[in-house]
């Protein structure tokens, strides 16, 4: 949000412009925040150490749960801050969590205790198998310091709980990467077997199912593309062969993470931010780790200080924007607290994610990563518009506002086996378009980038999305998808009803054509454009081109979003029945700069004789886009 920025809650070293021209940050200030964020939350620690019971509003899974991922996800943060200083632990950190290692694992089941709860299936509401991974992956990095240090039965006691995760049903997405990150840590001090074999086979066949190429993953089967490829599904397999000296499995999981930092790299906001897209949104600064991890390990086409800029840039803007309480904890939302950026498995200590950010440190002081010089995003290198057609991802940014919007044409959160109607509208994954200065209105509220279609009264939204294509060219691009509108009340779907859509991004604008068929008489078509309000100062503008008889009109989302307290939504509104075409402009701009123009930047819009084939827009500068269906294609033609 716009305003004064709070002080941090601890003290930070001085900025050096010198190495660091556009963040100021440096490997020290790195270490800093670390050491701040670990002693702001060891003050909620239980006598022991073996639970962080930091305040808030309790997980699904519970307050003694909750308790163990304080320890699990913050040890991360201490682990690589550590391991990064080849075991200088000026703080101490490692003997606090040494101390609630053994706490943890001495009474297994007496409520009474410290003792952490029991590794069992996601059935079983399972978090402690996600905490299980970071318990096991700070005690690889940290062996020499604290795991060869421990008593002999406060491994044994160690073992036995970690094994839990090995012995039940992972849920069917990055969860499996936890069993396999227990195994990896096991192997890594001569405790592997059969058991810890197959439960890294099973995790590396599951993970080659869900690789789509270009360097990303699916989330599980389906199609759930979002920050899990960074902080999760690059990280464990790279990480543990980066650390076990791995060759072959390090050069096939770098390969791939360095052709997925070609386009997420382009992701990040000039202020630092990644698009407010997809779940698990509290992490934050998580997002950086794959960035991270290409400098650590090598597997990335970014420079060093390019690597640098972009992950400090993210570390720096949510730490100046709220995210932190004023006694220094991770809050849960996005910049200060947001409900409903948290899931239902969110709890207090469930933004120490974040914690994986600092992978970076693994990279010693005399790294390039550190001495070189910051060299912009690429975001700061000009506009540009890339297409990424594995995900079914636009993404397209601006210099002069360093604004970054990531047009969804292919990313849901829909697992092949469910129904069409098993969950309403989903913001983070169903809108049209996501960035780096806005978040999606809330459940109830008006939906922002929404082609939503009402028959008989009830609105439809966009559930299961279907890429259609992508590409790009010379200062342009598109995307496209097509879904069938889904009803939360009555019969969820309407037979024959379905929507095509396509986003051409040509500098600041977004240009939307629709192709509704199958719509029954009196079907009600709108669009929304952006979600803006009075803490971001932003312009959002949605013009019609076709087939809308009137202008936009501002709609309140009370709820506001992610970014602002309250926001406003332009919507256009028209009708369909049997085949329509519409299509509109939207623009999202800094209101402190020039606003681009609206109508004026588009010539004429020429629909194709064959009714409902497709339009050609004719812009004002020249060019002609030329967008036909059944099937799709995108062209430009020059003047």
């Amino acid at each position: 949000m716009s305003g004064p920025r709070p002080p941090l809650p601890f003290a930070l070293p001085a900025e050096d412009r010198a190495v660091s021209p556009y963040t100021g940050w440096t490997r020290a200030h790195w270490e800093a925040v670390a050491d701040g964020l670990l002693g702001a939350a060891w003050r909620w620690s239980t006598p022991g150490g073996a639970l962080l019971d930091l305040p808030g509003r309790p997980s699904r899974s519970g307050v003694r749960s909750d308790g163990l991922e304080g320890y699990a996800r913050t040890f991360l943060a201490a682990a690589f801050r550590v391991a990064g200083a080849r075991g200088a632990d000026p703080r101490g950190w490692l003997e606090r969590y040494a101390r609630g290692l053994a706490a943890g694992t001495r009474t297994p089941g007496r409520e009474d205790a410290e003792s952490w709860p029991p590794v069992l299936g996601h059935d079983a509401l399972g978090q402690p198998m996600v905490e299980s991974a970071s318990v096991a992956l700070g005690l690889r990095l940290t062996a020499p310091w604290l795991w060869d240090r421990l008593d002999a039965d406060v491994r044994d006691r160690a073992e036995a709980w970690l094994r839990g995760a090995l012995r039940h049903v992972p849920a069917p997405n990055n969860w499996y990467l936890f069993p396999y990150t227990v195994a990896g840590f096991l192997e890594s001090v001569g405790r592997g077997d059969a058991e810890t074999a197959a439960a890294r086979r099973r995790a590396a066949e599951l993970l080659e199912g869900w690789y789509r190429g270009e360097g990303w993953y699916s989330d599980g089967d389906g199609r759930a593309f979002d920050h899990y490829n960074s902080w999760a599904l690059h990280l464990y397999p790279l990480l543990d062969a980066h650390l076990g000296g791995d060759e072959v499995a390090g050069r096939r999981y770098g390969e791939r993470l360095r052709r997925h930092l070609e386009g997420f790299a382009a992701m990040f906001g000039a202020d630092g931010a990644p698009p407010h897209f997809g779940r698990s949104l509290t992490y934050r600064f998580a997002a950086v780790s794959a960035v991270g991890l290409g400098a650590v390990t090598g597997w990335t086409p970014l420079t060093p200080g390019a690597s640098r800029r972009l992950a400090g840039g993210s570390l720096r803007h949510f730490l100046e924007r709220g995210a932190l309480t004023g006694d220094g904890l991770l809050s849960g939302g996005w910049h200060g607290p947001h409900e409903p950026t948290l899931q239902s498995y969110s709890g207090p200590a469930s933004p120490y994610w974040a914690s994986k950010a600092f992978v970076a440190l693994l990279a010693p002081a005399g790294h390039p990563l550190w001495t070189d010089r910051e060299e912009p995003a690429p975001v700061e290198e000009g506009d540009r518009v890339l297409a990424l057609p594995v995900p079914g991802l636009l993404v397209h940014s601006t210099c002069g506002d360093g604004i970054v919007r990531v047009h969804n044409h292919g990313s849901d959160h829909v697992r092949p086996h469910e129904g069409e109607s098993a969950a309403g509208d989903d913001p983070h994954y169903g809108r049209l378009a996501y960035s780096t200065r806005t978040g999606p209105t809330a459940p109830g509220n008006v939906a922002d980038n929404h082609l939503g279609v009402e028959v008989d009264g009830r609105p439809g939204v966009r559930r299961r999305i279907r890429p259609l294509g992508a590409g790009h060219g010379d200062g342009w691009g598109w995307a496209a998808s097509w879904h069938r509108p889904v009803f939360a009340t009555g019969p969820p779907m309407v037979p024959g009803l379905r929507v095509e859509s396509v986003t051409v991004a040509r500098g600041p604008y977004e240009l939307r054509v629709h192709r509704v068929t199958g719509a029954p008489p009196g079907t009600r078509v709108t669009h929304t454009g952006w979600a803006t309000g009075p803490d971001e100062p932003l312009v959002s503008a949605l013009h019609p081109l076709y087939n809308w008889p009137g202008g936009p009109e501002p709609v309140r989302a009370p709820a506001g979003t992610a970014f602002t307290r309250w926001a406003e939504v332009p919507r256009l509104t028209g009708e369909s029945e049997g085949v329509s075409l519409h299509v509109c402009l939207a623009v999202l701009a800094a209101a402190a700069g020039p606003v681009p123009p609206g109508p004026s930047a588009v010539a004429e819009v020429t629909a194709d004789p064959e009714h409902g084939r497709g339009v050609t827009v004719r812009w004002a500068d020249g060019p002609r886009t030329r967008v036909r269906f059944a099937p799709v294609r995108v062209t430009q033609e020059h003047a």
